[in-house]
């Protein structure tokens, strides 16, 4: 076995995984989950009316 078998075998490895991976995040089963998970950092971090760090009201 040459080096270069190894190399090719190492790239063809890299492309199906990579090809997965693809395939994997534009499934249309993952459509919601992803939608959900792309709205988090619009999501406020406490919510209204909670007490802040400084132990005060928010308002």
């Amino acid at each position: 076995m040459d080096v270069n078998d190894i190399r090719i075998a190492f790239t063809l490895f890299s492309m199906v995984i990579f090809l997965g991976i693809v395939s994997w995040a534009f499934a249309k089963r993952n459509k919601q989950s992803f939608d959900e998970l792309g709205g988090l950092p619009l999501m406020d971090d406490q919510a209204p009316g909670a007490l802040s760090s400084q132990g005060g009201r928010n308002e």
